[in-house]
């Protein structure tokens, strides 16, 4: 992967939308640009969990000026994610398309784990080197992460569904406040922290950092009254929901430091902040800059430095697994060779070890076996379902779901997985996996035969050594099978053998 001087990182939050550009300088970002849009997609979730038409409007225009500040990038120095909002809306698959072809980048749907992982990264680099335990708390617009953590090491991470847009619209509509309604919400919040204050009281920590735009917001407001000298206290935090009830609402001429952004959202994040700090018995908490456009950046930067946290899943997959490694790679190295050999003879171009493609199929034949530690029958089914559930550190959510589709149609009835969302290049993935698959399936080092692979709008062409094919009956079989499954799906595979003149003359070619 080229390396690159500038890298950007596209962070599609349920409050606010963000830019962040940053340069390349010995293994460190430093920060270049930044750009900020207000969007409040999270606000736009109707009753049933859509995304209304006028904030998909707003959201569009503004990754259409981000999309101006982002022209002449390659596509690898860009990453892009969304988070809670888009995870859940019901027709966020619909508004991505048309948010992909606004910024003119892809667009990747993050876990919560993930992007409190992320966070987390982000943070680790704001801060000063330090071996003691942190934990970091982010309320975001649409969800809360929480991470304990040691150096850039994420060690416990957790996302919950409550952030300062979704709060303060259900608990402070029209933004009044009083005492009952920030009870409510706090309350509620408290109940949300149940399910992960143990584990986390118990890990421990040394010291508690706040960050994005609630902490920072709230930072704010304490210095400039005079309620704290630095970061969050409980003290002030208690004094600043007494000056909300006072004024009965977030008003920023009222109250010093409140930008007027942050006010529509600003007791819905507080309301979260005090009962995490109750919750986990937190007294004061320092507040950092850093958040997860950060953190995407400083993934990006691994990524095009060859340091993917996505390969280290893989790898910890394969071992926690406990997966055939030698098979896997026997596998890997055959679907590869299958794979550009179809890119040559379709596109005329030469392989990249950076192609997406290409290393999704990489991924893929080394996860395809995971399923065989549930069960052997259909394990295909099994490891499908792990690639799509599973906590994998690095990877989106439609990085997971694409990894899971091409792994269950590795084998079995391609007609199931007809109308699994398989398109384009995804095709060639599953035919280089399945292929692969069936011609290793005695799991033992082999001489390979002289095989040739070709793609059309149809299907795909076959052909190997007729004297291999006799002399490997069940694998010839298998073949006439797999012909019989790509018509199933509407498309051809046409095996042919070739004569030993034939195997000669490319031989010598």
């Amino acid at each position: 992967m080229p390396q690159h001087e500038t890298l950007a990182a596209v962070d599609l939050g349920s409050n606010s939308f963000h830019l962040q550009i940053g340069r390349v300088v010995d293994g460190q970002i430093y920060p270049l640009d930044v750009l900020r849009e207000v969007v409040r997609i999270g606000a736009g979730l109707t009753a049933d969990k859509r995304i209304d038409r006028a904030t998909q409007a707003r959201a569009l225009e503004a990754l259409r000026r981000f999309r101006e500040r982002l022209k002449g990038f390659p596509r690898q120095a860009v990453r892009a994610v969304g988070t809670n909002t888009l995870r859940v809306a019901k027709n966020a698959p619909a508004f991505l398309r048309e948010a992909r072809e606004a910024l003119g980048f892809p667009i990747e749907v993050i876990a919560g784990r993930e992007e409190a992982r992320l966070i987390y990264l982000g943070v680790a680099h704001d801060l000063p080197p330090a071996q003691h335990k942190r934990l970091v708390v982010d309320v975001g617009g649409g969800s809360t992460e929480f991470v304990i953590g040691t150096g850039f090491e994420p060690e416990l991470t957790e996302s919950l569904y409550m952030g300062c847009v979704s709060y303060s619209l259900r608990y402070f509509p029209e933004g009044r406040v009083d005492k009952g309604r920030l009870k409510a919400a706090e309350l509620a919040a408290r109940q949300e922290l149940a399910t992960m204050v143990r584990a986390y009281r118990a890990s421990g920590w040394q010291e508690a950092i706040g960050s994005s735009g609630t902490a920072r917001s709230i930072e704010s407001i304490l210095v400039a009254n005079g309620l704290a000298q630095e970061g969050i206290t409980r003290d002030g935090l208690d004094r600043l929901r007494s000056l909300l009830i006072k004024h009965g609402t977030a008003d920023p001429n009222k109250i010093a430091g409140l930008r007027p952004s942050r006010a529509p959202v600003l007791p819905g994040g507080l309301s979260i902040i005090v009962a995490a700090l109750d919750e986990l018995g937190i007294d004061a908490m320092r507040v950092s800059d850093g958040a997860l456009r950060h953190g995407v950046l400083y993934d990006l930067l691994g990524r095009v430095q060859h340091h993917d946290m996505r390969e280290a899943t893989v790898m910890q997959f394969m071992r926690r697994y406990q997966l055939d490694g030698a098979q896997a790679e026997r596998v890997r190295r055959l679907a590869l060779a299958i794979y550009d050999a179809l890119l040559a003879g379709q596109r005329s171009e030469t392989a990249r070890e950076d192609d997406p493609d290409r290393v999704m199929l990489d991924w893929a034949a080394r996860l395809a076996e995971v399923g065989l530690s549930i069960a052997h029958a259909a394990y295909h089914k099994h490891s499908a379902y792990v690639l799509s559930n599973a906590d994998m550190p690095g990877f989106s959510r439609m990085e997971q779901q694409r990894l899971a589709r091409v792994v269950l149609a590795h084998r079995g009835k391609l007609a199931k997985i007809q109308d699994a969302g398989l398109d384009g290049t995804d095709w060639w993935l599953v035919f280089a996996l399945r292929l692969a698959s069936t011609i290793l399936r005695r799991r033992v080092d082999m001489k390979l035969p002289l095989l040739r692979v070709a793609a059309d709008a149809g299907g795909f062409q076959l052909e190997l050594p007729q004297t291999w094919l006799d002399d490997n009956p069940l694998t010839a079989d298998a073949l006439e099978s797999e012909a019989h499954q790509w018509k199933a799906v509407g498309m051809k595979l046409a095996v042919s053998g070739l004569s030993d003149k034939k195997v000669a003359a490319l031989g010598q070619g």
